[in-house]
C-alpha cells in the first residue's frame, strides 16, 4: 500500500470528476457565515507539478485537465473548477495542479479549518512542505498529521463547528480500502450525522467498487447522490482507469443540477472511446 505516489495520477480524468464535485459542495458550505471544518482522510502531496518526472512517466492529465485548459465556452461549474486550477498557473501556462487540500484552502474563510492526514511517509512530509510554502495564513488554518485517514477521522468527530466537509479517497491499491470506507462511514454518521461527506471510487474491473456502492446505499436513512464519469471501455488486460465516482452523503440541493448539466459535457470532452458516459443516481433526497 506504500507504493502509491497521486503525483503520478495528477490532474487526470478522475481528478476533473472528483475536484469539480469538491469545488461546488466548499463553494455552497461557504455561503452560510458559520464556521466549517474540511477533513481531508487521503490527502496526497496537496499541489503538484505537471512538468515534474512523476507526473510525466504517464502524463494522465493529458486526457484530463489538460483537455479543458484552454476551453471557455463551458459550463459554470466546470468554470468554477477551473478556476481554481487557474489561480495556481497565474501566466496561463498549466504546470501546476492543486490536489484536494490546495482546493479548500482556496474556499476557506477566516474562521475555517483544514485538517489533512497522510500516512505515506513521502507524501505527508511533500505535504507539509507544500503547506509551509503557502504562507502564514495557510499554515494557521491546516493542521497535518501523518496518520491513518480512517483512523484520525474518529478522533475529528464530531467536528467543533459542527459543519464540516469530510473527502474519503483512499487510493484502493490495497481492496481492503473499500470496506474500510464503508465502516469509516458508518462509524462517521453515528458520531455526527449531518456531516457532508465525499467519497470518491475509482470504476475498475474488479467487484469491489460496486459491492462497496451497494453497501453504502444500503446504510439505513441515508441521503445520498451518486455521480459517475466513464472515459473508456475497460481495458482487455483489465487494468487501468476508465472513469470514477463520487457517492456524496447529505449533499446540497443545488449539486444534482449542477452534475446534470457538466455530467454529459465531461463525457463528451473527456471521451476516449466509445465507452465514455455518466451516471447520476440518489436516494433519500
Amino acid at each position: 500500500m506504500f507504493s502509491y505516489r497521486h503525483a503520478f495520477h495528477a490532474g487526470n480524468h478522475a481528478d476533473v470528476l472528483k475536484h469539480l464535485v469538491v469545488v461546488q459542495l466548499l463553494r455552497h458550505l461557504a455561503l452560510k457565515d458559520a464556521p466549517l471544518w474540511v477533513i481531508d482522510t487521503h490527502a496526497g502531496a496537496g499541489l503538484y507539478q505537471l512538468d515534474s518526472e512523476w507526473a510525466n512517466k504517464r502524463s494522465e492529465y493529458v486526457d484530463g485537465i489538460a483537455r479543458l485548459w484552454s476551453l471557455t465556452d463551458v459550463p459554470a461549474p466546470v468554470g468554477d473548477y477551473l478556476a481554481a486550477v487557474r489561480s495556481l498557473n497565474p501566466d496561463g501556462q498549466l504546470r501546476h495542479y492543486p490536489g484536494s487540500p490546495f482546493i479548500a484552502l482556496q474556499h476557506l474563510r477566516e474562521r475555517d479549518r483544514l485538517n489533512l492526514s497522510e500516512l505515506h511517509s513521502s507524501e505527508s512530509q511533500v505535504l507539509a512542505q507544500n503547506i509551509a510554502a503557502a504562507g502564514r495564513q495557510a499554515r494557521r488554518r491546516t493542521r497535518v498529521d501523518a496518520a491513518d485517514g480512517f483512523t484520525r477521522l474518529r478522533a475529528l468527530l464530531p467536528p467543533l463547528p459542527r459543519r464540516a466537509l469530510i473527502l474519503i479517497d483512499p487510493s484502493y491499491e490495497d481492496k481492503d480500502d473499500y470496506q474500510l470506507v464503508v465502516a469509516a462511514l458508518s462509524d462517521a454518521l453515528g458520531r455526527f450525522a449531518t456531516g457532508c461527506y465525499a467519497i470518491w471510487y475509482p470504476q475498475v474491473q474488479r467487484r469491489e467498487p460496486q459491492e462497496m456502492i451497494s453497501k453504502l446505499i444500503a446504510i439505513p436513512g441515508l441521503r445520498w447522490l451518486h455521480a459517475s464519469l466513464t472515459v473508456r471501455s475497460p481495458s482487455p488486460d483489465g487494468l487501468g482507469l476508465h472513469g470514477s465516482g463520487m457517492f456524496v452523503v447529505n449533499p446540497p440541493w443545488t449539486l444534482p443540477a449542477a452534475l446534470e448539466i457538466c455530467l454529459p459535457w465531461l463525457a463528451q470532452v473527456l471521451r476516449q472511446d466509445d465507452g465514455a458516459g455518466w451516471t447520476l443516481d440518489s436516494g433519500g433526497l
